[in-house]
């Protein structure tokens, strides 16, 4: 005897996993950008010990004598700067692995910055996904950091995800598989980084305050502790380049901002996988980041 069973409860009982990734955003920045190779865009700055080659991919790795960092050979005022990224499985705790802009060198104690870093985690527990932007004093004692964090729609240990930064002079926008995470908005000179900046990546020993707070340790009996990046891109306007050069758009619309699809999506991330948002802590004083009052 045959059964008929109707669409709608098919639907019903089947396991949906629509809940556990974000909407199109209906549009993709990263192909609309070349990628280049490591030796195209960047040299070592430390660690070269801890640093190699790997099957088109640049391996850098952290363990108890060193870790290891790189840095573009051109500054830029702005662009799109992307890199695909594979995390450390296991214990990480203690283990920074960042992909930022910065101007630290260029000017010691009174830099901008402006961070995609993930934070290293315990056994069974999710990489947290740190964004944060600095203006004009981070390091000089009165530090104030704007971060948001994030846990992720997929375990980022298990292949290469995309992950980028779009600088303008007028927003910062941080994607994820050309998803965007955060839209940081230009409200005023003091609250913006407007100087040139290079890009870098690292991988370092954070124990002191990346995982939980500092609750957890790097672990040496885990070591090495790997990053693997590939995939690079860093488009836009060099510190080098004419006046007239354009800024770079994440979105459809040259003049920069999100369509209605990218804001959705970044709603979904936020309603979803947003743990932590500097704007809503109580403790924080809200004085030193007026941008949180619109």
């Amino acid at each position: 005897m045959a059964f008929f069973i109707p669409l709608f409860l098919i639907l019903m009982i089947q396991p949906s996993n629509a809940s556990s990734w974000p909407p199109s955003p209906g549009y993709y920045p990263s192909s609309k950008f070349r990628s280049m190779t490591f030796y195209q865009g960047f040299r070592n700055l430390w660690g070269p010990q801890h640093q190699r080659m790997d099957n088109n991919a640049l391996a850098i790795w952290l363990d108890s004598s060193s870790g290891s960092g790189f840095k573009s050979v051109r500054p830029f005022r702005s662009g799109y700067f992307g890199a695909s990224i594979k995390l450390q499985p296991g214990y990480t705790a203690g283990v920074i692995t960042a992909f930022y802009l910065s101007n630290n060198e260029a000017h010691p104690g009174y830099h901008d910055e402006v961070d995609i870093e993930f934070l290293g985690t315990t056994f069974g527990k999710p990489y947290t996904l740190q964004t944060n932007v600095y203006i004009q004093g981070s390091g000089d004692g009165r530090i104030i950091g704007r971060e948001m964090k994030f846990h992720l729609w997929f375990d980022p240990t298990q292949g290469f995800h995309h992950y980028a930064i779009l600088w303008s002079p007028k927003e910062i926008i941080f994607l994820v598989d050309d998803v965007p995470i955060r839209r940081y908005q230009r409200k005023s000179v003091a609250t913006f980084p407007l100087r040139p900046m290079w890009l870098y990546g690292s991988i370092w020993d954070a124990s002191s305050w990346a995982t939980e707070d500092g609750k957890y340790k790097a672990d040496y009996r885990y070591q090495p502790f790997i990053g693997m990046y590939t995939n690079f891109k860093a488009t836009g306007c060099s510190a080098y380049a004419p006046r007239w050069c354009h800024p770079v758009s994440a979105s459809p619309f040259r003049s920069g901002g999100l369509s209605t699809r990218q804001y959705m999506a970044m709603r979904w991330v936020h309603s979803h996988y947003l743990v932590y948002d500097y704007c809503r802590d109580s403790k924080r004083d809200h004085s030193l980041t007026p941008e949180c009052w619109g």
